[in-house]
């Protein structure tokens, strides 16, 4: 798959990794990729679904409408929240990621950004300002983790 990618100035979420209260280093959005409409959708079909374009959308067929695809439900809104940068320590004990894993942030079959794990995980709640059922890939890998705007997660292995 040969993805095209947007520059973060041309992206127009760009605001999400600019927040003054949740800083990101230079260096880590160099490596916060937006992908362009069709690189985004490639990704989509190919990883989430062919048949929906969000996850309010997900039908029978799609994985993550499957209940036997999630196995563990949390909570992320109090982290989030805190003081503190850390994820809900319950995503480490489900994914154990190299850093320099490749990794796809898809809120909707257009909204696309390819990181790094490791950028991902400094820069989570950046990624939470949209909190409408995004899903969390790796290609490589089959753990998954969704988003709800409930304020809860779901970790899980992608089909």
């Amino acid at each position: 798959m040969n993805l095209s990618y947007l520059s973060l100035d041309q992206y127009k979420r760009k605001w999400i990794f600019s927040h003054k209260d949740l800083p990101v280093t230079d260096d880590d959005k160099q490596a916060i990729k937006p992908l362009s409409d069709k690189s985004a959708m490639e990704v989509w079909n190919k990883w989430i679904s062919n048949k929906s374009s969000r996850a309010e959308q997900f039908t029978k067929g799609d994985w993550p409408a499957k209940d036997s695809a999630w196995k563990i439900t949390e909570h992320w809104q109090a982290a989030w929240d805190s003081e503190d940068n850390a994820m809900p320590e319950v995503v480490s004990q489900h994914i154990d990621w190299a850093g320099d894993t490749q990794v796809f942030f898809c809120y909707e079959k257009y909204q696309i950004i390819e990181t790094r794990w490791d950028v991902f995980v400094r820069n989570w709640k950046c990624f939470l300002f949209f909190d409408d059922g995004p899903l969390l890939i790796a290609p490589g890998q089959k753990q998954a983790m969704m988003f709800e705007q409930s304020g809860q997660f779901k970790l899980g292995v992608r089909g």
